[in-house]
């Protein structure tokens, strides 16, 4: 049986408002960030935080819009732009939610990590990037936000970034420059390239989004999950 639990919390000055979904038992257990895409938290985000509580790990959907959040597309992209251009903003809101999951008596704080989606994945990395004791970050379908590539420096979990290969957010020479930072800063890294996938693959909803660049891929969805799977398996072995 899952316990699950509305959570507000205060980052950037910002009323916050994410889930948190216990499996049942006493004991601890690893736990999992999910950072949501840039249109905030969604079914998307809940499904995949309930999906990750039902294998038996804590999971917390995070909230990095709370009541700022945008109900339209420009709305959107100001909010974005208004977090891309501060790392020390992304970063402290990213600490917030990891405090809640730090303070939850049923997560274990040695076993944590974070997965994003869109934006949410810049949101994991830029958390990791300052030192988040997190062991493993899984981005999906990333955005991009300027950053300093030598901060990659501080990562100490291992990282999986999950691409489509049709997703003109992430061409060829920004999964280069990935692929060179991660190389650089000595991360365990590793880039799934998944073909035929277009941004927003992993969200059924994005089928119906006019936006031509955007769809869902539902082999690419089910291959970049079990990616996840696997390398929580790895990095959360007792």
């Amino acid at each position: 049986m899952l316990l699950s639990r509305d959570v507000q919390y205060t980052a950037d000055d910002t009323l916050m408002a994410g889930r948190l979904i216990i499996p049942g038992g006493e004991e601890r257990r690893p736990a999992v960030l999910v950072f949501h895409e840039a249109s905030g938290l969604t079914e998307h985000e809940l499904d995949s935080a309930r999906r990750i509580a039902e294998l038996g790990y804590v999971a917390f959907a995070a909230d990095y819009h709370g009541s700022s959040r945008p109900d339209d597309d420009a709305g959107r992209m100001a909010r974005l732009e208004y977090l891309a251009a501060s790392p020390a903003r992304m970063r402290s809101i990213g600490r917030a939610a990891l405090e809640i999951v730090v303070a939850e008596p049923h997560a274990d704080p040695a076993r944590i990590a974070a997965i994003g989606y869109c934006f949410g994945a810049v949101m994991a990395l830029e958390l990791a990037r300052d030192h988040a004791d997190l062991k493993a970050v899984a981005g999906f379908h990333p955005g991009w936000a300027d950053h300093d590539p030598q901060d990659s420096r501080n990562i100490t979990g291992k990282v999986l970034l999950c691409i489509g290969s049709e997703d003109p957010w992430m061409p060829l020479q920004q999964r280069l420059a990935l692929e060179e930072e991660m190389r650089a800063a000595g991360v365990d890294w590793q880039l799934n390239l998944y073909g035929g996938a277009k941004h927003g693959f992993t969200n059924p909803s994005t089928s119906r989004s006019p936006e031509p660049a955007v769809d869902y891929h539902e082999a690419s969805d089910r291959r970049s999950w079990q990616a996840m799977l696997a390398l929580f398996s790895e990095v959360f072995a007792a």
